[in-house]
Parts: structure tokens; C-alpha cells; sequence
């Protein structure tokens, strides 16, 4: 039998453990499994474009487990009342090839893509951040509000959408959260006094949602909206301004802010700083930029912690996802069982 944990019973689980704790648990696994990068297999996920969205699956595997995401991105999705993005994943043993977990993923890929984000953060703003600025209100923007909150001790946040009904959505949603929410006129407005910037609009377009001018000495751009080729957030001359930080540059250079620049723009992988190889912030006037585009190790460790969490509890089914015959050899033996 295999574990499944479906939409319901992570909803539950979330609400036992609590937002705020299980992101700091699963920020975690995150950095647990980032410092130890290299034991990894590593592939830039498998992408199906069409002139909607893109379908892709995210592989990776270590010594012992074996996991993908199946994950879909679709921008327009929203106007037949459907979400941008779903996926689901699977956990295996990598001794057998048994699938170990199936779970679905777009509650925990949100979930995976705020920690990382705040993970991220601790090594890359600075200390005293208090103050954070999100441009674009849509599914990921209360994660990401939260899991500053809790992981740096974000205080405010000022937010920005060209959408009032994301901005309501948005507010009604971190409404009693502990955190003082400002909602601004402008992209400007927004990160004017921000310590960090988080970037996540959802339109598949090489946009400028910021610009030089807009971004001082000292701040930290959590950009995140940028996660697949002909999709931008910000201007060019910014990563030149700043030093950028990625996860794994093969797959960035196709789909993150520097697929604007040169093949050889110079970058530094996010491991080497966790791991204490590369350093991270070098002053407080330094801009830094995280180019996120999510990659599939941080799935295998969102994949990792859910089933460790679960273990022992009822916060999962078991499903029979694989045939297993009294004798491996006989499966056709199944068809004639009465």
C-alpha cells in the first residue's frame, strides 16, 4: 500500500500543526537538503510548452529516495475560473522503486515555495528586515507574507495589485495574522521603505514590474514570478546592480530575471551560501537578488517533511497504487483471482 495524503487531510494537518510552525519545519527540510546539495541528482525539469501554459515534471533523487512533481502553469487558467497552477507528487525508495507517497502539491508546492523563499532571505537581506513589500496578491502572496513573518520577523507588509478584488482577497485572508498589512496606490508606493521586495504576478510576459529607480541600496528582491522562458519581473539593469543568487543556474538562465542576460552572467548557486561555501550579503548597502524559478529538490524536501509529519498520525489513507502479487512473477495471476 502506498500513502496518500490528498487535499482534505493536508488542509487538516496544516490546521493541527499550525501555518506559521509548519513552514518553519519545512523550512527546515529545505535548508536541510540545500547544505547537502551535492548528493543530489540534478536535471532542469522537463517542460511541454504550448501557447496557454506549460505542463512540466521536476525529478531528483538522493541515495535513498526518488521524487517528482508533476506541476502546471497556466496564466489565463483564471478567466474559466481555474487555478494558474496544480500538482501533485510522489516520494519513492530508491532501493526498490516503490513509490512510497503520492500527495497532492498545489497547497504544499505553495507552501514549499514561501519557505524557500524565507530561507533564502535569512542568508540574503539584511538581519533588521522588518519591513516587506509583495507586488502581485494572487494564490502564492498570503504564503509568502506568512512565512516572512514567522521565519525573519517581518512586521509590515505593503502590497500592490492592479486587481482590487486580489488586494481584497488578500487582506480579508491576512485579517488577525500578527502582521500591520499597508496597501499601496503603486508599485512604488509599495517598496518605498521596504527592507525586502517580493515579486510574483502571474501574466506569461516580459514585464517590468520593477525598475531601476525603484529599488535603493540595502534591499533584499525576493523575485519569484519569473519561472519560465519569456516571463520577466524585473528591469535588466537591477541583477547588474546587484549580485544575483539562484538555485540551479541551467534551469534559471532558461526561465528566471536572467534569462535577460548573457549566458555568462555571473551568479552564485544558493547551496554554496547555506553551506557556508560562497558568502552571502557582503554589506548593508548591497542589493541582493534571489532569482527563484523553484526547483525540484525543494519538492523533495517539502515531500520528505509531509512524510515524516504524517507518520503515526490520520492525516493520510492508504491506497493500493501498485499490484503485488502473492508471487512477483505472477501477475497475470490477479486477472484470475475471484
Amino acid at each position: 500500500m502506498v500513502q496518500y495524503v490528498g487535499v482534505e487531510n493536508l488542509v487538516r494537518l496544516v490546521r493541527a500543526v499550525g501555518l506559521e510552525t509548519f513552514l518553519t519545519e519545512l523550512a527546515g527540510y529545505v535548508e536541510e537538503d540545500f547544505r547537502r546539495w551535492p548528493e543530489f541528482d540534478k536535471t532542469p525539469r522537463v517542460a511541454s510548452h504550448s501557447s496557454n501554459g506549460v505542463i512540466e515534471l521536476m525529478p531528483t533523487a538522493d541515495d535513498v529516495l526518488y521524487s517528482f512533481k508533476y506541476v502546471n502553469g497556466h496564466p489565463c487558467n483564471t478567466r474559466e475560473g481555474l487555478q494558474t497552477v496544480t500538482a501533485f507528487g510522489v516520494l519513492a525508495d530508491v532501493k526498490s522503486g516503490y513509490p512510497l507517497m503520492l500527495s497532492e502539491m498545489t497547497l504544499l508546492t505553495a507552501l514549499r515555495t514561501a519557505a524557500t523563499s524565507a530561507v533564502a532571505a535569512r542568508y540574503l537581506a539584511r538581519r533588521d528586515s522588518r519591513v516587506l513589500a509583495i507586488i502581485g496578491l494572487g494564490a502564492q502572496s498570503e504564503f509568502q507574507a506568512t512565512a516572512f513573518g514567522a521565519l525573519l520577523g517581518i512586521t509590515r507588509v505593503q502590497v500592490y495589485d492592479v486587481d482590487p478584488v486580489a488586494t481584497e482577497k488578500f487582506c480579508e485572508n491576512m485579517r488577525g495574522r500578527g502582521l500591520e498589512i499597508a496597501v499601496a496606490r503603486s508599485s512604488q508606493d509599495a517598496v518605498t521603505g521596504a527592507d525586502i521586495i517580493t515579486t510574483i504576478t502571474a501574466d506569461k510576459l516580459k514585464a517590468m514590474i520593477l525598475s531601476d529607480n525603484m529599488i535603493g541600496a540595502g534591499v533584499h528582491i525576493n523575485a519569484v514570478g519569473g519561472d519560465c522562458p519569456g516571463k520577466t519581473e524585473l528591469q535588466a539593469t537591477i541583477l547588474n546592480r546587484g549580485r544575483v543568487f539562484v538555485e540551479y543556474p541551467e534551469q534559471t538562465r532558461i526561465e528566471g530575471e536572467i534569462q535577460q542576460m548573457p549566458d555568462d552572467f555571473p551568479v552564485t548557486e544558493l547551496w554554496q551560501v547555506i553551506a557556508g561555501e560562497a558568502q552571502g550579503r557582503r554589506s548593508e548597502v548591497e542589493i541582493t537578488i534571489f532569482d527563484s524559478v523553484g526547483f525540484a529538490t525543494e519538492d523533495f524536501s517539502a515531500l520528505r517533511y509531509l512524510r515524516d509529519r504524517v507518520h503515526g498520525t490520520a492525516f493520510y489513507t492508504d491506497i493500493d497504487l501498485v499490484a503485488e502479487p502473492e508471487d512477483p512473477r505472477n501477475l497475470f495471476g490477479l486477472l484470475n483471482q475471484n
